[in-house]
């Protein structure tokens, strides 16, 4: 059997998924929830904080405890690099990914710092270069509003982007179509990528930096893009709060077999 504060925590969570409490409602006080007979202080606090651990609530002084909002960002899996958007157009990957979600973006909700650093190991390994050899470091902290969802680094070879809006710190995308448009315009045209995802726990720094409640994992994202030689001309790492973003997929599906029929 269950204890108290699950059950009252399993409660209170079909009832913020069923609309009875909506985005921005705070919860009863915890002694309204005791004078009620939920249980004892503890028992109730203890359900407050598996609501919080579970993405569910934010606690805070002064706001109490208030449900969180339950509509993530679509990440779009493909589409978000449709080269109309960001060659012939100027919308660069995560305006794509709001603007497929139907939500308000500014430009100035994604900031940068450009470093050259000495690349770390998994960065090597991407770019085919030997342990300590230099690359540009990118790195953005994007927002909505001013809540932080996520950070990306990119890491160039210096040869690829030196002297471009790659490495200018300016705040906000490298220009017009962002930093694919750069190494386009300097005759590197991306032809295909790869994508690993993964989820783990995250570091006391990263809670700090997306604000994340207690518990809340993340969802790292390592990029590979590569030209159609098969030049890889980035390498990025994506740190993802889990709960703000639902990753989609849509894509071909891929028949090998036909392919081989049609060779023969």
């Amino acid at each position: 059997m269950a204890p108290k504060w699950r059950e009252l925590a399993d409660r209170l969570a079909e009832q913020i998924r069923n609309g009875e409490y909506r985005s921005g409602q705070q919860l009863p006080h915890i002694r309204e929830l005791v004078e009620r007979g939920e249980g004892s202080k503890s028992t109730v606090h203890a359900a407050y904080k598996a609501l919080e651990a579970e993405g569910l609530v934010t606690s805070s002084r002064g706001h109490g405890t208030v449900v969180r909002e339950q509509v993530p960002l679509k990440r779009l899996g493909i589409a978000r690099y449709d080269k109309a958007k960001w060659r012939d157009g100027d919308e660069v990957a995560f305006i794509a990914d709001r603007v497929a979600s139907g939500r308000a973006y500014r430009r100035n909700e994604q900031t940068q710092t450009v470093s050259l650093v000495e690349a770390p190991l998994a960065v090597s390994e991407a770019h085919g270069l030997p342990a300590g050899a230099e690359v540009y470091s990118r790195a953005r902290l994007v927002k909505e509003g001013e809540q932080p969802t996520h950070t990306l680094t990119s890491y160039y070879r210096p040869e690829h982007v030196e002297g471009t809006r790659i490495v200018d710190p300016a705040p906000g995308p490298a220009g017009r179509g962002g930093g694919f448009r750069v190494l386009y315009d300097a005759g590197y045209e991306i032809d295909h990528m790869k994508e690993r995802i993964f989820a783990r726990a995250a570091t006391s720094d990263e809670s700090k930096l997306l604000q994340l409640p207690p518990g809340e994992p993340v969802v790292e994202l390592h990029r590979t893009t590569y030209t159609a030689a098969g030049t890889v001309v980035e390498f990025a790492i994506g740190v993802h709060a889990a709960s703000r973003f639902a990753w989609e997929y849509e894509f071909q599906v891929p028949d090998s077999a036909k392919g081989k029929e049609d060779s023969q």
